[in-house]
Formats: structure tokens, C-alpha cells, sequence
């Protein structure tokens, strides 16, 4: 008895069609989910950055906003580009530009120092404590976010001020028998940045702490290492990663603050944050402003980039091995 094959009924979708179907929307998500980081860095990074760089080739004018127009019509049919640099000559010319840079990058550098020579042993201890105690000192580095950042700047004006807690307790115990000067000086712009940016260190270290192999630390042991040796040889490259990333989380902004060297500096203490507030606000000079926040980016970007390309170029020398 021969069996037949019967006919699919009329109106059913053949499978190959709703597989194709269910491929095409798969990868249309799939562009679409790779399309947001890019559509995200483009409005939030490279269009203000080119509104930023037209700016900064402009002139100074009356006007509203106060630059002149660098595209121009002329009888409608005629366009003029005027493009100068008088503004990144005017930054190279006058001293003040340079010393702001060469301080902002000093305090930065030196911050960023300080962040690490506590952050590490932080994390190292963080990450060698038990479960319970592991949670709590996690708890209390992320706790101050929980908390404005204004506050707690303003908290430290409290402490550090002539008549604050901090001489108020040193007197009462006869250390001092006058206040010591902290306030609008650069040690509070050091003890608010190393404060405030002590968390971005010690989370990365942290992450990558978590991940190493105990047993390598052991097994140098056993090979009759020392512990300062162990650090130096073992510990110390295999954590690498998350100091460059630490440190650069903390330079960064560091370099471009303006908060608390206005709040803890005074006027005492000239960082190029508040240099660009200055042109921005007081002098509305925006051009000259923009190219300052130019030159800015140059100098945390390019060192990024050369970093990025000499380990890419070690990552392929390893893989090549």
C-alpha cells in the first residue's frame, strides 16, 4: 500500500520563509544593538567636540553668541570659510596658559600618585579579607557616592578651614598654639582630589586583584621567593592592567577639574578648569576658551592613544610568540 504525500493546506507559511524572516530580524536587532554605542559617541563626544573645535577657529565678536561665523554667503551665491588661529597663537604666547597646564598636570600627576600609594593596599586588603568584612569595606568605598559631591567638598572647607575641626583639635590637645593655614592652599586641592577620586583607584584595582591566582604567590613561596620579591616579580605585572586603568581614571578628570580647586584653592590655586570658566564666564571669550579646552584634549588624548598603540603592539608580539 503506497503512501502519499499529502498537500499543505493553502494559507501555512513555509518553513524556509519563516526561518529567513526570523534571520533578518535577528540581524536588524543585532545592527541595531550595535549601532547605539556609536549613535551614543557620536552625540555626546564628536559633535560637541567639532561644535568645540568650529569655536575655537572663530573670532571674538558683539554678538550673540559672542564668535563670528566661519561658513559666510555673499549675495547668497558666494561662500567665504574663514578659518584663524590667532586663538591657539594668543595660548602659546601668554605664559599663563603654560603655567595653568604645567600645574594642572602636576597636581594631577601628583594626586593620581597619592590615589594609587593608598588605593592598592586598600584593594590588596579588600581582596584578602573574608566574605562578610569583603562586602562591608566594598560598601563603605562606593558609600560616599551616595552622596552629593558639592557636600562633601564643602564638608572638607568645614575641616580644613583656620577656625575648622581639624585646628580646633590640634589646639585642644596643645600640638599647635595657632591654626595651621590648610584652607586655599594646594594641599586641601591635594586632600579633595585624592578624597574624592580615591574610589575610581581602588574599584579597578580591586576587579582585577579578584582575579589573580593565589596559588602563583604560593608557589614562589615554595620556590623560597620573599615577599617583597613575590610583589615585585609576581603581583606587582600581573596587576598592571588595573593600576593603568585607576590611574587614568583618576587623571583624567583630575586634570580638568574645577570644583574643588575653586572650592578648596581659592584664587590661590590655578588649574585649567578654572581657567576655562574664567574665559567662558567672565571674559566671554569663547574662542580663546575653546581652544584651551582643545589643547586640554590633546594632551590627556594623545598620550591615551600612543599607550593604546604600543600595547596592541605588544599584544601581537605575544600572540605571535
Amino acid at each position: 500500500m503506497s503512501m502519499e504525500t499529502l498537500p499543505k493546506p493553502s494559507g501555512v507559511i513555509p518553513d524556509g520563509i519563516v526561518s529567513r524572516t526570523l534571520r533578518q530580524v535577528q540581524s536588524g536587532w543585532r545592527s541595531i544593538v550595535i549601532a547605539v554605542p556609536f549613535v551614543w559617541l557620536f552625540i555626546f563626544f564628536l559633535a560637541p567636540f567639532f561644535i568645540v573645535a568650529k569655536i575655537s577657529l572663530a573670532e571674538l565678536a558683539i554678538a550673540s553668541p559672542p564668535f563670528s561665523k566661519m561658513i559666510e554667503w555673499t549675495d547668497g551665491t558666494i561662500m567665504t570659510i574663514r578659518v584663524v588661529f590667532d586663538n591657539f597663537a594668543y595660548i602659546f604666547d601668554d605664559p599663563l596658559y603654560a603655567r595653568t597646564y604645567i600645574n594642572s598636570l602636576k597636581i594631577s600627576i601628583v594626586s593620581t600618585f597619592f590615589c594609587l600609594l593608598i588605593g592598592y593596599p586598600m584593594a590588596y586588603g579588600i581582596v584578602r579579607s573574608g566574605p562578610v568584612a569583603k562586602r562591608l569595606l566594598l560598601f563603605s568605598i562606593i558609600l560616599p557616592f551616595w552622596t552629593s559631591f558639592l557636600l562633601r567638598v564643602y564638608a572638607w572647607m568645614g575641616l580644613l578651614a583656620d577656625q575648622g575641626t581639624i585646628n580646633g583639635f590640634l589646639i585642644s590637645m596643645g600640638i599647635i598654639d595657632e591654626p595651621i593655614r590648610m584652607l586655599y592652599t594646594e594641599f586641601a586641592v591635594y586632600i579633595g582630589i585624592v578624597y574624592t577620586y580615591l574610589p575610581f583607584m581602588i574599584l579597578p584595582l580591586y576587579a582585577n586583584m579578584e582575579k589573580l591566582d593565589a596559588t602563583l604567590n604560593e608557589a614562589a613561596a615554595d620556590l623560597g621567593s620573599g615577599p617583597i620579591n613575590t610583589f615585585f616579580k609576581i603581583t606587582l605585572p600581573l596587576t598592571m592592567p588595573g593600576v593603568i586603568a585607576g590611574s587614568l581614571l583618576v587623571f583624567i578628570p583630575a586634570t580638568g577639574e574645577y570644583v574643588i580647586p575653586d572650592l578648596l584653592g581659592g584664587g590661590n590655586v590655578q588649574m585649567i578648569g578654572r581657567l576655562l570658566y574664567n574665559e567662558f564666564a567672565r571674559n566671554i571669550d569663547w574662542p580663546v576658551a575653546c581652544a584651551v579646552a582643545i589643547v586640554l584634549l590633546m594632551l590627556l588624548v594623545l598620550p591615551m592613544a600612543i599607550y593604546q598603540h604600543y600595547q596592541g603592539k605588544a599584544s601581537e608580539g605575544a600572540t605571535g610568540e
